[in-house]
């Protein structure tokens, strides 16, 4: 079990259960941000009719550079401030695989009697696959950008391994957006910053047992 480094909410009176604190929320909207305006560029730089409808090539490359340079910035603002303990508690949770998350995977997702925690694993892997390919792109256009001090293999390979990687990103992230919009409550959570008791029952038991206590009664905090 995870030990949380933040007050436990009143569930029992609220009948809701914190599930983001406001460091984690700003730090995914701001990152969610970021990612849009660099994959919105990417595509006007990339898709010939996007790239002539809109022109402007060098300032629409401008952002896309800049943009992309900031995306480690609210990770390090987050990990290095006082207010880290959340971000601290989840990046233990989402880097710990537990027997139930593997029967889960290698089932799909169909596996029955699984208790998972605060995070399935699908959103395990997409979040260090996102964390790691925010090195691989700041590593890889950098040296696109600033190809000067590079040999061509160099920049020849960084430009297969931006392209690709953003590629996955885009299926990613587009896979990431349509399962958030088919769960409301657990996209509210990331709106809000909490869900009810009965979901995190439901979906997150091992979860709703470390923040809520396996005793609590099903109708408790309802009225």
């Amino acid at each position: 079990m995870v030990e949380t480094t933040h007050p436990l909410p009143d569930v029992e009176s609220r009948g809701r259960v914190e599930r983001f604190a406001p460091v984690e929320r700003a730090l995914h909207w701001v990152n969610a941000t970021l990612f849009a305006v660099v994959m919105a560029t990417a595509a006007i730089l990339y898709v010939g009719p996007l790239s002539v409808a809109f022109g402007r090539r060098e300032l629409v490359r401008t952002i896309h550079v800049y943009f992309g340079l900031a995306l480690p910035l609210p990770w390090l603002i987050g990990f290095l401030g006082r207010w880290r303990g959340p971000l601290v508690d989840d990046a233990r949770r989402i880097n710990r695989w537990s027997a139930d998350d593997r029967r889960w995977f290698f089932s799909r997702g169909r596996a029955r009697g699984v208790r998972l925690g605060k995070f399935n694993p699908g959103q395990k892997l997409n979040a260090a696959f996102t964390a790691g390919a925010i090195v691989v792109m700041l590593a890889t256009g950098s040296v696109m950008r600033w190809f000067g001090p590079f040999p061509v293999d160099w920049r020849t390979g960084a430009t297969f391994v931006h392209d690709w990687t953003a590629i996955f990103l885009f299926v990613a992230i587009t896979g990431h957006v349509g399962l958030a919009l088919a769960d409301p409550e657990a996209l509210g959570g990331m709106l809000r910053g909490w869900v009810s008791v009965e979901w995190a029952r439901r979906h997150r038991p091992e979860w709703h047992d470390e923040v809520v206590g396996a005793d609590l009664p099903a109708d408790s905090g309802r009225g």
